[in-house]
């Protein structure tokens, strides 16, 4: 049995999917889920769907009874990630699952980073899995190809890319190969205590991304490259809340200095091919 947290998020909901067309069957696949309601589509596909929160150890004790192998997708709260992250874990240890596999992130140095705040969780929910000795697997993700448009803005087809990112380059992949990268990893053996670097080979800019567009949707895309704190008043000042502002720019700053550009790539070996380019995930996705 293989339990999925987060199944009804993107990249939760990619993976089940991905396990689906590897040909697990769908009652050796159970969700975890906050609201059976947004687990209509997952259940009517035949998934096992148990209701449960990081923060409700009890609950999370009866989801993973009878589990082989779980993935653990990180919590996107920004406070007590580890303590519900270490729920997860202690819950898994004491239901007897073989193979813990943890989304991480791929960043260049944990010390250093321009977004602490995301990036250390990682750090510390590799190393809880790594002290209590469970068999895992972290899977170190880059930045979605998906998120290219939250960071771009809104209108950016039309009044161009608005972003603190300067000429860094991340090696972006599309969730759903993220996704299919995990469910290979759950569904064969000699991955436990590895990391793997979920990035593409080739990493751009998005000044490279305001050209891809410009070509596929026949119109130009400027990149627009401001300062953090013209960014963040900018966004202030069209409604956004500074905090949200302050968190997305965050991200600018880090992949303006290169953090998501770190060399190391496992995608290939995992997927058996190579992954889907940029500039045709962004054809499939914002090409007419």
């Amino acid at each position: 049995m293989i339990l999925v947290t987060g199944a009804t998020g993107h990249l939760g909901n990619a993976a089940i999917q991905s396990l689906l067309n590897k040909g697990v069957p769908a009652n050796e696949i159970t969700a975890l889920v906050r609201d059976e309601n947004k687990a209509v589509h997952l259940k009517d596909q035949g998934i096992q769907i148990k209701i449960g929160t990081y923060n409700e150890y009890d609950s999370l004790k009866a989801a993973l009874q009878g589990v082989d192998n779980l993935l653990l997708v990180s919590s996107n709260e920004m406070v007590d990630r580890l303590v519900q992250h270490k729920n997860a874990i202690d819950a898994a240890i004491e239901n007897g699952v073989k193979h813990i596999v943890y989304t991480g992130i791929d960043i260049e140095n944990y010390e250093t980073t321009a977004i602490p705040y995301v990036s250390q969780i990682h750090k510390d929910t590799a190393d809880y899995l790594k002290e209590v000795g469970i068999p895992y697997t972290v899977l170190d993700n880059t930045l979605y190809g998906d998120s290219v448009g939250l960071f771009s803005g809104e209108t950016f087809l039309e009044t161009g890319i608005f972003f603190p990112a300067g000429d860094g380059k991340t090696p972006w992949v599309a969730r759903s190969e993220m996704g299919e990268a995990a469910a290979v990893v759950l569904t064969t053996p000699g991955h436990e205590g590895k990391h793997y670097a979920i990035t593409a080979p080739t990493a751009y800019s998005f000044g490279e991304i305001a050209t891809m567009l410009s070509d596929i949707t026949g119109k130009e895309v400027k990149y627009h490259k401001p300062d953090l704190d013209t960014y963040v008043e900018t966004l202030a000042k069209a409604g956004v809340p500074k905090e949200m502002a302050s968190f997305l720019g965050g991200f600018g700053t880090a992949i303006g200095k290169g953090e998501f550009d770190t060399h190391r790539s496992d995608l290939k070996m995992l997927l058996g091919r190579d992954p889907l380019e940029l500039e045709e995930f962004l054809r499939i996705t914002y090409g007419k």
